[in-house]
C-alpha cells in the first residue's frame, strides 16, 4: 500500500523482522550504505521525565512504558557488552526521558562498566535528584555527564520546563563536580523566549568551569509546535552572543562531533553551536541508538527500529544479536530530510527516541 500525502504516518517495517543486508561489507562494524560507521552507541533508558519541557515533552508527560517492557540493568549491560566487543562502539551514554527517574540506575551503570571497562560511560540528564545519586554514580563507573539547561534565569527556566527545579538543578551540578564526574557539559536548546538569555548562560558556564553548547531546536517536541520560521538558527544565536563576546571560529574537536567549537574573548575557553537543522552533519554521524524498549534505531528521524529485546529474551547469542544490530544499521537513512518538501516528523518525540 503506497503512503498517502495527508500527513498519515508510512507503513515501517515489522521491527521483529530482520533487515535487509544485501550489499552489506565483511566487517565486524557498525556500517551503513553511505560508509559512515557508528561508534557512539546511546542508550535510553526511560520515557519518564521530572521535568516537561516544551520542545520535547507534552504537559502530561508521555505514557509510561510498562516495567515489564523495559530493558533490564542486566539486558541492558549485556548490550553494552555486543556494542563494545563485538561491534566496536567506543563510547556509551545514557539518555531518557531523564535517566535519574530509573530507581536502578546505579546498578545499570554498574553493569555496562563491567563489561566493559575503560570504555567512556556517560550520561544526559535534566540535573533534578542529582545531588542525591552523583557520588554513587561516578562509584558504579559514570565518567561524565551532559546536563540539559536552557536558561539561568528562574522565571524563564519554569517557563520552558513546566517545573520551578532551577535550584535543583544547580545543586546537582555542584554534587556532580564534587563526585569528580567531569569534564560537564550543559546542553542548552536555542529557544526564542530563552534568545536574550543567552549571554548570561554563556557568562555562567565560564565562571563555573563548564562546556556550554547550544543546540538548533529540532522538530521533535510531543505537541507538534515547531515552526521553521520561529527557529533560532546557529547564525542568529552566534550574532546574540557576539554583543558581549568575541567569538572566533575553532572548528571541531572531532569530524564526527556535531558541536562547531568557538573561542570566547580569545579563548582559551569556548562554546559549541550544534546547528542541527541549518548545517546539518548528517553525512558524519556515528551514532547509534537504544530505545528503552530494547529497540535499535538508527536515525533520530527513521521510524524504522529493530527489536533486540525479544532477541535477549529468546534465547538468542550475543553473535545472532550483534548481526541483526548490524542489518539495523546498514539501512540507515542518509539524513533528516527536514528541508525536504515531504519530510515527515517521527512518530517518536525526543522524550520517547532518547537524546
Amino acid at each position: 500500500m503506497p503512503p498517502v500525502a495527508l500527513g498519515i504516518p508510512v507503513l515501517r517495517r515489522d521491527p521483529s523482522a530482520a533487515p535487509s543486508t544485501d550489499g552489506r561489507p565483511e566487517t565486524d562494524a557498525l556500517v551503513d550504505r553511505f560508509g559512515r560507521v557508528a561508534r557512539d552507541l546511546r542508550v535510553s533508558i526511560t520515557s519518564a521525565c521530572s521535568l516537561r519541557c516544551t520542545y520535547c515533552m507534552p504537559a502530561e508527560g508521555l505514557p509510561v512504558i510498562p516495567q515489564r517492557e523495559l530493558l533490564s540493568a542486566d539486558e541492558i549491560g549485556r548490550l553494552v557488552g555486543i556494542a563494545v566487543h563485538d561491534l566496536d562502539v567506543k563510547e556509551v551514554r545514557f539518555t531518557g526521558g531523564e535517566p535519574l527517574t530509573r530507581p536502578d540506575l546505579v546498578d545499570i551503570v554498574r553493569a555496562s562498566s563491567q563489561v566493559a571497562p575503560g570504555i567512556p560511560l556517560a550520561m544526559t540528564t535534566n540535573g533534578v535528584g542529582l545531588d542525591r545519586r552523583a557520588a554513587a554514580l561516578a562509584d558504579a563507573g559514570l565518567t561524565r555527564l551532559n546536563v540539559s539547561l536552557d536558561t539561568i534565569d528562574r522565571a524563564h527556566f519554569a517557563a520552558v520546563t513546566r517545573r520551578d527545579r532551577l535550584p535543583a538543578v544547580l545543586r546537582g551540578l555542584d554534587a556532580a563536580r564534587a563526585a569528580g564526574l567531569g569534564p560537564i557539559k550543559i546542553n542548552a536548546v536555542a529557544l526564542r523566549e530563552t534568545l536574550p538569555d543567552a549571554g548570561d548562560l554563556l557568562a555562567w558556564a565560564l565562571a563555573n568551569d563548564v562546556r556550554l553548547r547550544f543546540i538548533e531546536q529540532m522538530p521533535l517536541d510531543a505537541d507538534e509546535t515547531w515552526r521553521r520560521d520561529n527557529l533560532v538558527s546557529a547564525q542568529e544565536l552566534l550574532d546574540e552572543l557576539g554583543r558581549r563576546f568575541t567569538l572566533a571560529p575553532a572548528g571541531r574537536d572531532d569530524p564526527s562531533a556535531p558541536a562547531e567549537e568557538w573561542t570566547v574573548d580569545g579563548g582559551p575557553a569556548t562554546v559549541g553551536v550544534i546547528a542541527s537543522v541549518t548545517r546539518s552533519f548528517c553525512d558524519a554521524c556515528d551514532r547509534t541508538r537504544l530505545t528503552a524498549e530494547g529497540t535499535v534505531r538508527s536515525c533520530l528521524f527513521g521510524d524504522d527500529e529493530t527489536d533486540l529485546r525479544a532477541l535477549l529474551r529468546g534465547g538468542a547469542t550475543d553473535a545472532e544479536i550483534a548481526e541483526r544490530w548490524r542489518a539495523a544499521m546498514w539501512n540507515k537513512q542518509a539524513g533528516h530530510g527536514i528541508d525536504a518538501d515531504d519530510f515527515r516528523r517521527p512518530l517518536r518525540s525526543m522524550g520517547g527516541i532518547g537524546g
